[in-house]
């Protein structure tokens, strides 16, 4: 697929595809490049992955409690997260096909009173088998508010600060997280873990506040959507598997290799997300407390990792930022895993390090997905590539949970790494698309 934009390419933003200094560089010259309406625009996509976030880490945080509650294996709790994936995938591909047919907004919304509402459900969950259908149907909303927000500001970004814009946008995961543990760390230190799990996904209703907000002040990019409104193969999955031919290229190759590269760097993140709380609870014996302040020096380098790798994919470009922190991110969880036991103040350093290499590869992937798409399929495209990445990378958490009982916590965890080398090796047949704007 061609980088080089055809003659009447779509030009969303403010500013000009180029490395040339201008009089609007700066650090927050990427938030002035989107005017008023793509500001906010950036603050609903900001905020309902935020709350997408948060909602998510409900389950891992609770896991400890729900397994003694119902008298889980290992298996059976990380059958709960790759339940969550696999249903997202199907949520995000249905999710990215309504938002090119409709609208990103409205899109949007859905996604986030969905997962809202049966996070809630939840904490109503009488007995394991309902969890986990509740936990299910959470993925659906789940699923598709990422990549919905995402081409949202993609398509009000300006092709320069790209990069930086979707990156700012990924880091509010580390604050739903971060808001998260500080629920955790309140509701289990007051609360019988019986009762605690339970009001940690009640409080998973935060989200429709933000939806009545977003219903009155955000709305699609209007140069996108008169692009995507005049096309007729809008929201096709026919067309994001069309194979090319001498007269037009298709879009097969890049559907395919863009999945397998969001199934690589899925595995990976979402092995460490859902079980670095139990390994530091079950092997390194650390109180609620404990871990989460462990969890703070890990969240905190996943936000200055979310905003320094959407600087570096604007710098380095989409491809090399990806390869830099695949690398990174595989050595983090194999140096990480293998630390002695009774070290826990390095475990403690360390975990910035793991937590800033696992998301900044993540902040190029926002920008980089809705540039290997036309804006009719943009959704469509994105929304299926990201979320099939999600739904195969699941099998990683759950072969860490089968895995646990006798190889150990720490030592399934590897898993993580092979993932980031699928990933570094999808991206030998995707192009670059560094200063691409939108079509």
């Amino acid at each position: 697929m061609s980088t080089t934009p055809p003659p009447q390419a779509l030009n969303t933003g403010t500013q000009p595809a180029t490395d040339e200094p201008t009089a609007d560089d700066g650090a927050l010259a990427w938030l002035r490049a989107l005017g008023p309406n793509g500001r906010r625009a950036f603050a609903g996509a900001f905020g309902g992955y935020a709350l997408d976030s948060y909602d998510y880490f409900t389950l891992p945080l609770s896991m400890v409690a729900l397994a003694a509650y119902f008298g889980l294996d290992s298996g059976q709790t990380g059958l709960f997260t790759t339940v969550t994936l696999v249903v997202s995938a199907v949520g995000g591909a249905l999710a990215g096909v309504f938002a090119d047919r409709v609208g990103r907004v409205k899109a949007l919304m859905i996604t986030v009173i969905t997962y809202a509402v049966f996070t809630v459900a939840c904490g109503f969950a009488p007995n394991y088998e309902t969890l986990l259908v509740f936990r299910a149907l959470q993925g659906l909303g789940f699923g598709g508010e990422w990549a919905v927000g995402a081409i949202l500001v993609a398509e009000y970004a300006s092709a320069r600060h790209r990069g930086r814009t979707l990156g700012a946008v990924q880091s509010s995961w580390a604050v739903g997280w971060a808001l998260a543990a500080v629920v955790y760390t309140l509701v289990f230190s007051f609360l019988g873990d019986d009762l605690a799990w339970r009001v940690m996904f009640w409080t998973g209703a935060l989200p429709a506040l933000l939806v009545l907000w977003m219903r009155r002040r955000v709305h699609d990019a209007p140069e996108a959507t008169a692009v995507r409104e005049q096309n007729a193969q809008k929201g096709s999955f026919v067309a994001i598997f069309r194979p090319g031919t001498a007269e037009a290229p298709g879009l097969l190759r890049t559907t395919v290799f863009a999945g397998l590269l969001s199934t690589g760097v899925q595995g990976g993140y979402y092995t460490l997300a859902t079980w670095v709380p139990t390994y530091l609870k079950t092997e390194r014996g650390l109180s609620v407390v404990g871990t989460g302040g462990y969890l703070t020096f890990l969240i905190s380098g996943a936000f200055l990792g979310y905003l320094t790798g959407g600087y570096l994919t604007d710098v380095l470009g989409r491809k090399r930022n990806i390869w830099l922190f695949a690398l990174l991110s595989a050595l983090c969880i194999l140096v990480y895993t293998h630390i002695p036991n009774g070290a826990n103040t390095l475990l403690l350093v360390l975990g910035f390090p793991l937590g800033f290499c696992m998301s900044a590869i993540f902040s190029g992937f926002g920008s980089y997905l809705s540039e290997l798409y036309p804006t009719a399929l943009r959704g469509t495209g994105q929304g299926f590539t990201y979320n099939t990445g999600r739904a195969v990378g699941a099998v990683f958490p759950t072969l860490v949970g089968f895995l646990a009982d006798s190889w150990g916590v720490g030592g399934a965890l590897v898993f993580g790494a092979i993932g980031y080398g699928i990933a570094a090796l999808a991206l030998l047949g995707l192009p670059e698309t560094r200063g691409k704007e939108l079509a």
